[in-house]
């Protein structure tokens, strides 16, 4: 119970603050509880039940307002972003964001300047970043990032090579490659 309970907690920091981090959310709870046992902590997948339980027992629906919501504003980014084929990944596409979330997009280019690009000639303000992302347990490759705003929230955009859309890299929550959805899919859950 001591695990569910962690979980639960977890959960609520997430949707209370708007973290997308699990293990930073699991470390709180974790410290709120007085959980010192590394054991009893809950995998990511059973808090992202608790962050789907609470959501549709707190939020209902005001909170899937909010994710048609972020899901429109993915839709612009992605329409803007076009020229590189954008796949919405994260919370935003599984329902579990808060309208605190950003939206992440994965883009396929042969340079990331193109993207910087593209920005700059739509005069969007953007900022240029790096993200680590895990492929396999031992497999982490850095790739060029840009963060801006498309609507009223904040997209976080990781340029890919043209062949990194064949293989997705793994989801923090349940380590499995992650999924990824087309503007048209987008639309479609919108």
């Amino acid at each position: 119970m001591l695990r569910q309970a962690v979980a639960e907690e977890a959960a609520r920091v997430m949707a209370e603050q708007g973290i997308d981090d699990f293990l930073f959310a699991k470390r709180k709870a974790a410290e709120r509880l007085g959980v010192v046992d590394a054991a009893i902590l809950p995998r990511n997948t059973e808090i992202e039940a608790a962050l789907f339980a609470r959501r549709r027992l707190f939020a209902g629906g005001r909170h899937e307002a909010e994710i048609t919501d972020l899901r429109r504003s993915a839709l612009q980014a992605m329409r803007l972003m076009a020229d590189f084929d954008p796949r919405l990944v994260g919370p935003v596409l599984t329902g579990t964001a808060s309208a605190h979330s950003d939206i992440h997009l994965h883009l396929f280019s042969e340079s990331a300047e193109a993207v910087t690009i593209r920005l700059e000639e739509r005069g969007v303000p953007h900022e240029t970043l790096e993200r680590r992302l895990r492929f396999e347990r031992d497999r982490t490759v850095t790739f060029p990032a840009f963060r801006f705003v498309a609507g009223n929230q904040t997209i976080d955009a990781v340029v890919f090579p043209l062949d990194g859309i064949r293989q997705s890299p793994s989801s923090p929550v349940d380590g499995k490659p992650m999924r990824r959805a087309t503007a048209a899919e987008v639309a479609a859950l919108v």
